[in-house]
C-alpha cells in the first residue's frame, strides 16, 4: 500500500509508526523482533528501517602498526525489510541513503526492494562518516537527497541510471524525506533548509518525517512556515521519549535539538535513569496528546533505548 493512503485516508484516526535498527553484523533478529512484538498489538501503521554507511575502524597489524579500514556494522536493511513484512504483515519503509552508496548500489537496492514488493521508501542523504569533517559522497555517488530523488524518479519512469529502458517496470516507489523543525545542523539558517524541503516536494516527495523534537511549539511554527512557503505534503511529527539522565547533554549534541527549559529542570531533579524514564513517558504522552489536539493524528516514534517507554505511551494513547 502507498503510505500516503494512510496519511490521507486515515487522517481522522489516531495512529503511530516507529523506527528500528537492523541488527549489528553477526547478530540475529531476536532483539529486533522483540521490539516489534512489544508494539505490534497497538497496530502500528508502518515500520521504518534505518540503514547505515560504513565507518572507519582501526586494526592493529602484526608489526604493531595500525591500519584504517571501512566496516559496515549494520548491513541488511533490505533483507530486514523483507523479513519484517513477511513475518508481521506490517508495511515497511526502508531508508535509502546517499552515504556510503554509489548510484549503482542504489539501483540494485531499488531492484531488490521491487522484487520484494516494497514500494515505500524514506530517501535521505545520511550522516557523514564519523571521522569526516564534512559529508563526502562515495565515488559515483550522490551529494544530496535531491540527487537521490532524481535517480528514483528516473527508475520510476522506467529507466536505469545509464538511460537503458527497464523491460518490465514494477510498481513505482513512493518517497518520503526528512525535515528539521530546528534546522539541519549543516544548514546556515532555517529558511534555506526549508527551501531544500520545498525542492524535495517539487521532485515528488510525498511526505516528510521530522527530526525528533521536545517542544511542540517549534514543530507548529515550522509547519506554519512550511505551508506559507507552499510546502503542502503531510509532515509527520517524530518523537523520541527521554529515557536516561545522560540524554540531557547527549541528545542536543547528537540530534541538534533543544531540550525545553521545563523538561531540563525536571530532568535535573531525577536521581536515577528510572526516574528519567518515567519523566520521559509523562512528557512524551503530553506531547502526543497536544499533537492530537492540534490535528496531527499520525505520530512517529524513535525506539532506540526507548522501546518500553513507547509501549507504555502506546498503552495510554492507542
Amino acid at each position: 500500500m502507498n503510505i500516503t493512503e494512510f496519511l490521507n485516508n486515515g487522517a481522522q484516526e489516531k495512529g503511530f509508526s516507529f523506527e528500528v535498527l537492523p541488527p549489528l553484523k553477526g547478530n540475529g533478529t531476536a532483539a529486533l523482533f522483540r521490539t516489534i512484538d512489544a508494539l505490534k498489538e497497538f497496530n502500528p501503521r508502518f515500520i521504518n528501517i534505518t540503514t547505515h554507511h560504513s565507518e572507519f575502524v582501526y586494526k592493529e597489524l602484526d608489526n604493531g602498526l595500525l591500519t584504517r579500514q571501512r566496516v559496515r556494522r549494520r548491513p541488511g536493511t533490505v533483507a530486514i525489510a523483507g523479513a519484517i513484512q513477511n513475518k508481521y504483515d506490517i508495511p515497511v519503509i526502508p531508508h535509502v541513503i546517499c552515504s556510503g552508496a554509489s548510484k549503482e548500489d542504489i539501483e540494485y537496492e531499488l531492484l531488490d526492494l521491487q522484487f520484494l514488493g516494497i514500494s515505500n521508501l524514506l530517501v535521505l542523504r545520511g550522516d557523514k562518516a564519523k571521522d569526516d569533517r564534512q559529508f563526502t559522497p562515495t565515488a559515483n555517488g550522490h551529494m544530496h537527497a535531491t540527487d537521490l530523488l532524481k535517480q528514483v524518479n528516473q527508475f520510476n519512469d522506467g529507466f536505469f541510471m545509464d538511460g537503458t529502458p527497464i523491460k518490465h517496470p514494477g510498481e513505482k516507489f513512493c518517497c518520503g524525506v526528512a525535515c528539521y523543525p530546528e534546522k539541519h545542523e549543516e544548514a546556515p539558517n532555517l529558511e534555506m533548509d526549508m527551501q531544500h524541503l520545498l525542492e524535495k516536494q517539487q521532485l515528488g516527495a510525498a511526505y516528510a518525517v521530522t527530526q525528533l523534537f521536545y517542544d511542540n511549539q517549534k514543530f507548529y511554527d515550522f509547519v506554519e512556515k512550511a505551508r506559507k512557503m507552499g510546502i503542502t505534503i503531510p509532515i509527520i511529527p517524530a518523537i523520541k521519549p527521554f529515557a536516561k539522565l545522560s540524554q540531557l547533554t547527549v541528545v542536543p549534541k547528537t540530534f541538534h535539538c533543544d531540550i525545553p527549559e521545563e523538561l531540563a529542570q525536571e530532568v535535573l531533579k531525577c536521581k536515577t535513569d528510572d526516574d528519567a524514564k518515567e519523566l520521559g513517558i509523562e512528557w512524551t504522552t503530553a506531547q502526543v496528546k497536544d499533537l492530537f489536539e492540534h490535528g496531527y493524528n499520525n505520530v512517529h516514534f524513535f525506539t532506540v533505548s526507548a522501546v518500553e517507554s513507547v509501549k507504555q505511551i502506546a498503552k495510554t494513547l492507542f
